[in-house]
């Protein structure tokens, strides 16, 4: 058993952490870490930017749109683009239906 908050490892038989508070879970959550640096991709370059970053929140997925207030600049011959993390291309691809375009 774990504790989700503070991450310590309990024996069986104990239900909450004494130092939280909180209920144990049997496996804790994947840890995210916050990147640095990172390579981006860009998975889409058009269509309803709301609705996919509601998808990508969800789903936990990094993400920028480049360019997306732009054209409150100038005109500009290319819309938003959508930019991941390197690896997190497929999971963003197969969540927005494969659309991306290089």
């Amino acid at each position: 058993m774990y504790c989700p908050s503070c991450r310590a490892e309990f024996r069986e038989g104990f239900f909450r952490c004494e130092d939280c508070d909180v209920a144990l879970v049997e496996t804790l959550p994947e840890e995210r870490v916050k990147p640095g640096y990172v390579e981006l991709a860009t998975v889409f370059t058009e269509g309803e930017i709301a609705l996919i970053k509601a998808n990508l929140d969800q789903a936990g997925v990094d993400y920028y749109f480049h360019g997306e207030q732009a054209h409150r600049l100038a005109p500009l011959p290319f819309g938003a683009r959508l930019m991941v993390r390197e690896d997190q291309k497929e999971e963003a691809e197969a969540l927005l239906g494969g659309t991306g375009q290089p």
